[in-house]
């Protein structure tokens, strides 16, 4: 059988370079043979150009089922947490509405209580606020109000910046502080102030009816919803608070996130959509994207978070999920349905990679072995060519 080989020619003044994307796809569709995910939607940037976007599987694990396309979209889960409330946090911060080193109960007085009181904006960012990292809200509760009281009146487990503890309350909390600041909800400011702008028209919270039927879907969740999620966000906490969090609850394309990463790896720099890309403006200022993507230094103990986002991590029991290959001055994030953004600085790469896998249950996490293996090769494909 004659093998087939997917090249793309890139023009780089007067050179031409091939790229071979074949063992890339090797192992995205491993994925799907492993039943680690039904589908996947892949972007490859270099240099601020998209050098390659496949599509790859069904929705489900039915192969009668509807063929994934690059217009499907996907559950971010914790990608929400950079792409919404840490990019709304960086816009109010620079329109000096936000203080990073101000407590947080100056913009939320209700939750200034029970050993809060030192907690700033910056902790939250951070992941060093002291709370815990997960509250199985549906277990208690049946409404936001009673979701938010919990909040407001937890108590810490840690000292603040004592300590680093991945939390979803963190991310909750910024949600919060942007739509108290603002006067608006964190979905109206993230579309006026980001999406729009950008030109991201299929990124958006609680997708509206005509548009549930291009998400692909999540769990079979059985143990609360007690139906198949598709459109709807797979977060329970999420899913309390109405669809729209800081934490989760953003659903988009590869191609909106691209668009979104690729701003950022540019220091902020953006060509307007709307200008059919002639004209070049600012999102953010570079040293407010270079301070949210770098990673914090002066703490009392190893970091590896920038501000909202993450950085490489550091080696343990778990594979990187940006690979061994990505440089140290990188940034990106991962979600739990299967998502993740990631892009090397140092490099000027960007990897998109959107999956499911936690259909129809969530239990398998094979895709911790596919992430870093993708972006290993990826850096090897562009490196030695």
């Amino acid at each position: 059988m004659v093998k087939k080989f997917l090249l793309i020619i890139l023009f780089a003044g007067n050179l031409a370079f091939s790229y071979d994307f074949s063992k890339i796809d090797s192992i995205v569709y491993s994925g799907i043979s492993n039943k680690f995910y039904p589908c996947a939607q892949l972007i490859i940037g270099y240099n601020s150009d998209l050098i390659y976007e496949k599509s790859y599987g069904n929705l489900t694990y039915d192969e009668n089922s509807e063929k994934l396309g690059d217009y499907h979209l996907f559950d971010l889960a914790s990608v929400t947490k950079v792409v919404a409330a840490t990019s709304a946090i960086m816009v109010l911060y620079e329109n000096g509405k936000i203080n990073l080193d101000e407590y947080a109960g100056t913009y939320l007085p209700e939750f200034s209580n029970n050993g809060k009181e030192n907690i700033t904006v910056r902790n939250l960012l951070l992941h060093n606020s002291g709370l815990k990292a997960w509250i199985p809200f549906y277990q208690y509760y049946k409404t936001k109000e009673e979701v938010l009281s919990a909040i407001f009146n937890i108590a810490p487990v840690n000292k603040p910046g004592a300590k680093f503890v991945y939390s979803d309350l963190n991310a909750i909390l910024l949600g919060l502080i942007v739509e108290r600041v603002s006067g608006t909800t964190l979905d109206e400011f993230c579309i006026r102030n980001i999406f729009y702008p950008l030109g991201m028209k299929n990124t958006f919270f609680n997708p509206v009816e005509e548009k549930k039927k291009y998400c692909v879907p999540t769990e079979n969740d059985t143990y609360w919803r007690n139906k198949q999620l598709q459109g709807e966000v797979h977060d329970e906490a999420a899913s309390i608070l109405d669809g729209v969090s800081g934490n989760a609850g953003l659903f988009s394309t590869a191609r909106d996130l691209f668009d979104f990463m690729r701003m950022m790896e540019n220091k902020g720099f953006y060509y307007n959509p709307y200008t059919r890309g002639l004209k070049k403006e600012r999102l953010f200022k570079e040293e407010t994207v270079d301070l949210f993507t770098s990673r914090a230094a002066g703490l009392n103990y190893l970091n590896t978070r920038a501000l909202g986002w993450d950085t490489k991590p550091e080696p343990n029991k778990y594979r990187i999920p940006c690979g061994e290959s990505f440089s140290d001055k990188c940034f990106g994030h991962t979600g739990y349905t299967g998502t993740s953004v990631w892009c090397d600085k140092d490099r000027h790469i960007i990897v998109i990679l959107l999956t499911n896998r936690v259909y129809p249950y969530r239990g398998n996490e094979g895709i911790k072995e596919i992430r870093p293996d993708l972006h290993n090769e990826i850096i090897s494909l562009l490196k030695n060519n």
